[in-house]
Protein backbone atom coordinates (compact mmCIF):
# COMPACT_ATOMS: atom_id res chain seq x y z
CA UNK A 1 0.00 0.00 0.00
CA UNK A 2 1.21 3.62 -0.53
CA UNK A 3 1.70 6.02 2.13
CA UNK A 4 2.04 9.29 1.27
CA UNK A 5 3.02 12.48 3.41
CA UNK A 6 3.65 16.04 3.38
CA UNK A 7 6.74 17.36 4.26
CA UNK A 8 7.32 20.67 5.69
CA UNK A 9 11.14 20.92 7.90
CA UNK A 10 10.32 24.51 8.48
CA UNK A 11 12.64 26.69 9.78
CA UNK A 12 16.23 26.19 12.37
CA UNK A 13 16.63 22.85 13.62
CA UNK A 14 13.40 21.37 12.33
CA UNK A 15 15.44 20.93 8.84
CA UNK A 16 18.37 18.81 10.45
CA UNK A 17 15.68 16.39 12.80
CA UNK A 18 13.14 16.18 10.06
CA UNK A 19 16.18 14.76 7.73
CA UNK A 20 16.84 12.13 9.68
CA UNK A 21 12.58 11.64 10.33
CA UNK A 22 12.56 10.88 6.65
CA UNK A 23 15.45 8.62 6.65
CA UNK A 24 13.76 6.36 8.96
CA UNK A 25 10.32 6.80 7.07
CA UNK A 26 12.14 5.12 4.48
CA UNK A 27 13.77 2.62 6.77
CA UNK A 28 10.59 1.71 7.74
CA UNK A 29 8.88 1.28 4.35
CA UNK A 30 11.86 -0.71 3.32
CA UNK A 31 11.12 -3.33 5.78
CA UNK A 32 7.85 -3.16 6.10
CA UNK A 33 7.02 -3.39 2.56
CA UNK A 34 4.93 -0.25 1.60
CA UNK A 35 5.73 2.22 -0.69
CA UNK A 36 6.11 5.50 0.43
CA UNK A 37 5.48 8.82 -1.72
CA UNK A 38 6.93 12.19 0.14
CA UNK A 39 6.76 15.59 -1.20
CA UNK A 40 9.00 17.94 0.96
CA UNK A 41 7.16 21.89 0.60
CA UNK A 42 9.37 24.92 1.47
CA UNK A 43 7.35 26.65 3.66
CA UNK A 44 9.07 28.23 6.29
CA UNK A 45 11.14 31.69 7.68
CA UNK A 46 13.44 31.75 4.37
CA UNK A 47 10.45 31.02 1.98
CA UNK A 48 8.58 33.72 3.86
CA UNK A 49 11.18 36.52 3.63
CA UNK A 50 11.92 35.60 -0.15
CA UNK A 51 8.23 35.73 -1.13
CA UNK A 52 6.15 37.21 1.46
CA UNK A 53 4.20 34.41 1.35
CA UNK A 54 3.77 31.48 4.29
CA UNK A 55 1.68 29.49 2.53
CA UNK A 56 -0.36 29.72 -1.03
CA UNK A 57 -3.52 30.09 -1.69
CA UNK A 58 -5.06 26.12 -1.42
CA UNK A 59 -2.05 24.59 0.36
CA UNK A 60 -4.81 23.00 3.11
CA UNK A 61 -6.97 21.54 0.34
CA UNK A 62 -4.39 20.37 -1.20
CA UNK A 63 -2.69 18.24 1.80
CA UNK A 64 -6.33 17.33 2.64
CA UNK A 65 -6.84 16.07 -0.71
CA UNK A 66 -3.54 14.13 -2.34
CA UNK A 67 -1.87 13.01 1.39
CA UNK A 68 -2.04 11.02 4.31
CA UNK A 69 -0.65 12.98 6.83
CA UNK A 70 1.64 15.97 6.89
CA UNK A 71 4.66 15.96 8.65
CA UNK A 72 6.15 19.20 9.95
CA UNK A 73 9.58 20.03 11.37
CA UNK A 74 9.32 23.77 13.41
CA UNK A 75 9.18 27.10 12.93
CA UNK A 76 10.68 30.78 14.67
CA UNK A 77 13.30 32.46 13.24
CA UNK A 78 14.78 35.93 14.79
CA UNK A 79 14.89 37.36 11.32
CA UNK A 80 11.13 37.60 11.85
CA UNK A 81 10.43 39.26 15.57
CA UNK A 82 6.49 38.51 15.08
CA UNK A 83 6.84 34.88 13.86
CA UNK A 84 4.04 36.08 11.91
CA UNK A 85 4.99 32.97 9.82
CA UNK A 86 5.37 30.39 12.44
CA UNK A 87 1.35 31.05 13.21
CA UNK A 88 0.34 31.18 9.95
CA UNK A 89 1.62 28.04 9.14
CA UNK A 90 1.14 26.02 12.48
CA UNK A 91 -1.55 27.35 14.03
CA UNK A 92 -3.03 27.75 10.57
CA UNK A 93 -2.46 24.24 9.74
CA UNK A 94 -4.55 23.59 12.85
CA UNK A 95 -7.54 25.55 12.49
CA UNK A 96 -7.49 25.33 8.72
CA UNK A 97 -7.63 21.73 8.58
CA UNK A 98 -10.22 21.57 11.94
CA UNK A 99 -7.15 19.24 13.52
CA UNK A 100 -8.92 19.81 16.94
CA UNK A 101 -6.76 17.05 19.22
CA UNK A 102 -3.28 17.73 19.73
CA UNK A 103 -2.32 14.15 21.37
CA UNK A 104 0.78 13.88 22.89
CA UNK A 105 2.37 10.93 24.42
CA UNK A 106 4.44 11.98 27.97
CA UNK A 107 6.54 8.40 28.06
CA UNK A 108 10.03 8.16 29.38
CA UNK A 109 11.83 5.72 27.57
CA UNK A 110 15.11 5.43 29.66
CA UNK A 111 15.48 4.62 32.64
CA UNK A 112 17.94 7.51 33.62
CA UNK A 113 15.80 10.16 31.42
CA UNK A 114 12.92 10.06 34.73
CA UNK A 115 13.87 13.15 36.60
CA UNK A 116 11.74 12.43 39.52
CA UNK A 117 13.77 10.06 42.91
CA UNK A 118 10.79 8.47 43.45
CA UNK A 119 10.11 7.20 40.29
CA UNK A 120 11.35 4.98 37.33
CA UNK A 121 10.98 5.71 33.66
CA UNK A 122 7.88 2.92 33.77
CA UNK A 123 6.01 4.98 35.55
CA UNK A 124 5.97 7.65 33.84
CA UNK A 125 3.37 6.56 30.78
CA UNK A 126 0.23 8.93 29.67
CA UNK A 127 -1.42 10.69 27.25
CA UNK A 128 -2.43 14.34 26.59
CA UNK A 129 -5.13 15.62 24.54
CA UNK A 130 -5.40 19.19 24.18
CA UNK A 131 -8.19 20.70 22.83
CA UNK A 132 -6.46 22.24 19.34
CA UNK A 133 -8.63 24.89 17.82
CA UNK A 134 -10.87 27.21 20.93
CA UNK A 135 -9.71 28.43 24.19
CA UNK A 136 -7.28 31.72 23.87
CA UNK A 137 -5.76 30.45 21.01
CA UNK A 138 -8.51 31.29 18.87
CA UNK A 139 -7.23 34.70 18.85
CA UNK A 140 -10.38 36.30 20.02
CA UNK A 141 -9.87 39.98 20.89
CA UNK A 142 -7.30 43.13 20.28
CA UNK A 143 -5.67 45.47 21.76
CA UNK A 144 -7.41 49.24 22.28
CA UNK A 145 -4.74 52.37 22.46
CA UNK A 146 -1.80 50.49 21.70
CA UNK A 147 1.49 52.53 22.97
CA UNK A 148 -0.53 54.86 25.07
CA UNK A 149 -0.69 54.28 28.95
CA UNK A 150 -4.13 53.62 28.39
CA UNK A 151 -3.48 50.26 26.51
CA UNK A 152 -5.47 47.46 27.23
CA UNK A 153 -5.12 43.77 25.33
CA UNK A 154 -8.26 41.24 25.26
CA UNK A 155 -7.96 37.58 24.71
CA UNK A 156 -11.54 35.65 24.92
CA UNK A 157 -10.92 32.12 25.80
CA UNK A 158 -13.58 30.37 23.47
CA UNK A 159 -15.00 27.02 24.58
CA UNK A 160 -17.90 26.30 22.77
CA UNK A 161 -19.98 22.90 23.58
CA UNK A 162 -19.05 21.05 20.30
CA UNK A 163 -15.39 21.70 20.97
CA UNK A 164 -15.45 20.46 24.34
CA UNK A 165 -17.36 17.52 23.34
CA UNK A 166 -15.15 16.48 20.77
CA UNK A 167 -11.84 16.37 22.34
CA UNK A 168 -13.19 15.32 25.76
CA UNK A 169 -14.86 11.99 23.43
CA UNK A 170 -11.40 11.73 21.43
CA UNK A 171 -9.94 11.18 24.85
CA UNK A 172 -11.90 8.45 26.02
CA UNK A 173 -12.01 6.81 22.84
CA UNK A 174 -8.86 6.54 23.24
CA UNK A 175 -9.17 5.20 26.48
CA UNK A 176 -11.35 2.67 25.30
CA UNK A 177 -9.08 1.46 22.51
CA UNK A 178 -5.75 1.21 24.15
CA UNK A 179 -7.01 -0.26 27.16
CA UNK A 180 -6.17 2.81 29.83
CA UNK A 181 -8.86 2.93 32.36
CA UNK A 182 -9.04 6.15 33.55
CA UNK A 183 -9.55 9.77 32.04
CA UNK A 184 -8.30 13.18 33.76
CA UNK A 185 -10.57 16.29 32.89
CA UNK A 186 -8.31 19.23 33.92
CA UNK A 187 -9.73 23.16 34.01
CA UNK A 188 -9.80 25.81 35.92
CA UNK A 189 -13.48 26.51 36.25
CA UNK A 190 -12.73 27.58 40.17
CA UNK A 191 -11.73 30.99 39.15
CA UNK A 192 -12.99 30.70 34.79
CA UNK A 193 -16.22 30.05 35.77
CA UNK A 194 -17.69 31.11 32.50
CA UNK A 195 -15.51 29.97 30.30
CA UNK A 196 -14.67 26.11 31.47
CA UNK A 197 -18.16 25.83 33.32
CA UNK A 198 -18.63 23.93 29.82
CA UNK A 199 -16.19 21.65 30.41
CA UNK A 200 -17.25 20.49 34.13
CA UNK A 201 -20.79 19.73 32.41
CA UNK A 202 -20.05 18.02 29.38
CA UNK A 203 -17.31 16.14 30.71
CA UNK A 204 -20.26 14.35 33.67
CA UNK A 205 -22.40 13.89 30.74
CA UNK A 206 -19.79 12.64 28.28
CA UNK A 207 -19.00 10.41 30.95
CA UNK A 208 -22.03 8.64 31.49
CA UNK A 209 -21.00 7.11 27.79
CA UNK A 210 -17.92 5.28 28.88
CA UNK A 211 -19.29 3.17 32.10
CA UNK A 212 -16.07 1.06 31.96
CA UNK A 213 -13.79 4.50 32.55
CA UNK A 214 -12.81 5.89 35.60
CA UNK A 215 -13.12 9.65 35.53
CA UNK A 216 -11.40 12.29 37.92
CA UNK A 217 -10.93 16.12 37.89
CA UNK A 218 -7.81 18.50 38.38
CA UNK A 219 -7.87 21.97 38.69
CA UNK A 220 -5.06 22.64 36.70
CA UNK A 221 -2.47 23.94 39.21
CA UNK A 222 -3.60 20.62 41.21
CA UNK A 223 -2.58 18.81 37.98
CA UNK A 224 0.64 20.26 37.85
CA UNK A 225 1.70 18.99 40.97
CA UNK A 226 0.47 15.90 41.20
CA UNK A 227 2.17 15.16 37.69
CA UNK A 228 5.49 15.58 39.89
CA UNK A 229 4.18 14.03 42.55
CA UNK A 230 3.26 10.75 41.23
CA UNK A 231 2.79 10.72 37.53
CA UNK A 232 1.47 6.94 38.00
CA UNK A 233 -2.01 8.69 38.64
CA UNK A 234 -2.47 9.25 34.99
CA UNK A 235 -3.41 7.52 32.27
CA UNK A 236 -5.33 10.16 30.17
CA UNK A 237 -5.18 13.57 30.45
CA UNK A 238 -7.75 16.18 28.77
CA UNK A 239 -7.75 19.79 29.07
CA UNK A 240 -7.81 22.98 26.99
CA UNK A 241 -5.80 24.68 24.74
CA UNK A 242 -3.89 26.72 26.95
CA UNK A 243 -3.41 24.58 29.86
CA UNK A 244 -2.71 21.78 27.21
CA UNK A 245 0.43 23.44 25.50
CA UNK A 246 1.84 24.16 29.46
CA UNK A 247 0.87 20.74 30.98
CA UNK A 248 3.23 18.92 27.61
CA UNK A 249 5.95 21.03 28.04
CA UNK A 250 6.16 19.49 32.00
CA UNK A 251 5.20 16.13 30.75
CA UNK A 252 8.06 16.27 28.17
CA UNK A 253 10.26 17.00 31.13
CA UNK A 254 9.33 13.66 32.81
CA UNK A 255 10.13 11.98 29.72
CA UNK A 256 13.80 13.18 29.19
CA UNK A 257 13.34 17.06 27.66
CA UNK A 258 11.68 18.41 24.70
CA UNK A 259 14.23 16.43 22.21
CA UNK A 260 12.16 13.35 23.31
CA UNK A 261 8.77 14.54 22.84
CA UNK A 262 6.03 13.88 19.82
CA UNK A 263 2.75 14.83 18.73
CA UNK A 264 -0.07 14.58 16.46
CA UNK A 265 -2.43 17.01 15.72
CA UNK A 266 -5.78 14.70 14.77
CA UNK A 267 -9.05 15.04 13.40
CA UNK A 268 -10.06 11.22 13.49
CA UNK A 269 -10.41 10.27 9.96
CA UNK A 270 -8.81 12.99 8.12
CA UNK A 271 -5.60 14.09 6.80
CA UNK A 272 -3.99 14.86 10.21
CA UNK A 273 -0.45 16.39 11.16
CA UNK A 274 2.58 15.33 12.66
CA UNK A 275 5.19 17.66 14.43
CA UNK A 276 7.57 17.13 17.31
CA UNK A 277 7.10 19.69 20.22
CA UNK A 278 10.53 20.75 20.36
CA UNK A 279 11.29 24.85 18.69
CA UNK A 280 13.89 25.40 16.03
CA UNK A 281 16.23 26.60 18.33
CA UNK A 282 18.03 28.81 15.25
CA UNK A 283 21.43 29.01 16.89
CA UNK A 284 22.02 24.77 16.77
CA UNK A 285 20.46 24.60 12.94
CA UNK A 286 23.52 22.68 11.04
CA UNK A 287 25.61 22.14 14.09
CA UNK A 288 24.38 18.31 13.67
CA UNK A 289 23.71 19.07 17.84
CA UNK A 290 19.77 18.44 17.70
CA UNK A 291 18.41 15.33 19.25
CA UNK A 292 16.25 13.88 16.06
CA UNK A 293 14.32 11.50 18.29
CA UNK A 294 11.12 13.86 19.12
CA UNK A 295 10.85 13.83 15.64
CA UNK A 296 11.49 10.52 15.11
CA UNK A 297 9.30 9.30 17.27
CA UNK A 298 6.48 12.17 15.64
CA UNK A 299 6.96 10.13 12.57
CA UNK A 300 6.42 6.65 14.50
CA UNK A 301 3.01 8.35 15.49
CA UNK A 302 2.05 9.10 12.07
CA UNK A 303 2.76 5.75 10.51
CA UNK A 304 0.50 4.42 13.09
CA UNK A 305 -2.00 6.40 12.40
CA UNK A 306 -2.24 5.60 9.08
CA UNK A 307 -2.84 1.95 9.59
CA UNK A 308 1.37 1.27 9.69
CA UNK A 309 1.35 0.36 13.39
CA UNK A 310 4.01 -2.28 13.05
CA UNK A 311 5.99 0.16 11.70
CA UNK A 312 5.80 2.43 14.42
CA UNK A 313 6.09 0.54 17.21
CA UNK A 314 9.88 -1.02 15.43
CA UNK A 315 10.60 2.73 15.38
CA UNK A 316 9.79 2.92 19.03
CA UNK A 317 11.61 0.00 19.81
CA UNK A 318 14.72 1.46 17.80
CA UNK A 319 14.65 4.33 19.92
CA UNK A 320 14.39 2.48 22.98
CA UNK A 321 17.47 0.81 21.48
CA UNK A 322 19.59 3.16 20.95
CA UNK A 323 18.94 4.88 24.09
CA UNK A 324 19.60 1.27 26.24
CA UNK A 325 23.41 1.77 24.12
CA UNK A 326 23.85 5.81 24.40
CA UNK A 327 23.58 5.62 21.02
CA UNK A 328 22.01 8.71 21.13
CA UNK A 329 22.60 12.84 21.05
CA UNK A 330 24.57 14.45 24.45
CA UNK A 331 21.16 15.64 25.64
CA UNK A 332 20.18 12.23 26.55
CA UNK A 333 23.30 10.74 27.39
CA UNK A 334 25.00 9.84 24.75
CA UNK A 335 28.06 11.37 22.63
CA UNK A 336 26.54 11.23 18.73
CA UNK A 337 25.40 14.29 16.34
CA UNK A 338 21.74 14.50 14.81
CA UNK A 339 22.84 12.82 11.81
CA UNK A 340 24.55 9.33 13.21
CA UNK A 341 22.27 9.09 16.25
CA UNK A 342 19.58 8.87 13.00
CA UNK A 343 21.30 6.25 11.23
CA UNK A 344 21.57 4.09 14.43
CA UNK A 345 18.10 4.37 14.63
CA UNK A 346 17.96 3.34 10.70
CA UNK A 347 20.29 0.44 11.36
CA UNK A 348 18.03 -1.00 14.16
CA UNK A 349 14.81 -0.58 11.87
CA UNK A 350 16.57 -2.74 8.97
CA UNK A 351 18.78 -5.46 10.65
Amino acid sequence: MERRFAIVPGDGIGIDVTREATRVLEAASKAFGFTLTLTSFPYGADHYLATGETLPPGTHEAWTRDFDAIFMGAFGDPRIPDMRHAAEILLGTRFAMDLYANVRPVRCLAERLCPLRAYHAEDVDFVVFRENTEGLYAGVGGIFKKGTPDEIGIQEDVNTRKGVERILRAAFDYAERSGRRKVTMSDKSNALRHAHDVWQRTFAEVAKDYPGIATNHLYVDALTMQMIKDPRAFEVVVTCNMFGDIVTDLGAALQGGLGMAASGNIQPGKTSMFEPVHGSAPKYAGTDTANPFGAILTAAMMLEHVGEKDAGIAIERAVVSCLDAKACTADVGGNLGTKAAGSAVVERILQ
